[in-house]
């Protein structure tokens, strides 16, 4: 009997790969950041722009599925986590390879 849940994992690689060029490409960019709830808690355009892109996706996907994000919750039977890969104070300071946080 095959795995219910692979194709949801199947599709969040997808969604994490198409994330990772919206990422790349944002990195050629001057970068919006914002601080949230203190100076160590930023957040970009691109954070949103990801998490929105995950939400929407999955939504259309998933009509029954609820979003926990880092950005924005909303939470319900079939509950979906989010935090964006940009890892957000490594992806303000253009780091790579070293978590600062």
């Amino acid at each position: 009997m095959a795995d219910p849940w692979q194709e949801c994992m199947d599709y969040a690689v997808t969604l994490a790969r198409q994330s990772g060029e919206v990422i790349q490409e944002a990195l050629k960019n001057e970068m919006n950041v914002m601080i949230k709830s203190s100076p160590a808690d930023l957040v970009t355009v691109t954070d949103q722009k990801v998490e929105q892109m995950f939400i929407s996706s999955i939504k259309e996907k998933y009509l029954s599925h609820s979003f926990i994000g880092e950005e924005s919750v909303a939470a319900g039977e079939n509950t979906v986590f989010t935090d964006n890969p940009t890892l957000s104070t490594n992806f303000c300071l253009r780091t790579q390879g070293r978590n600062l946080e």
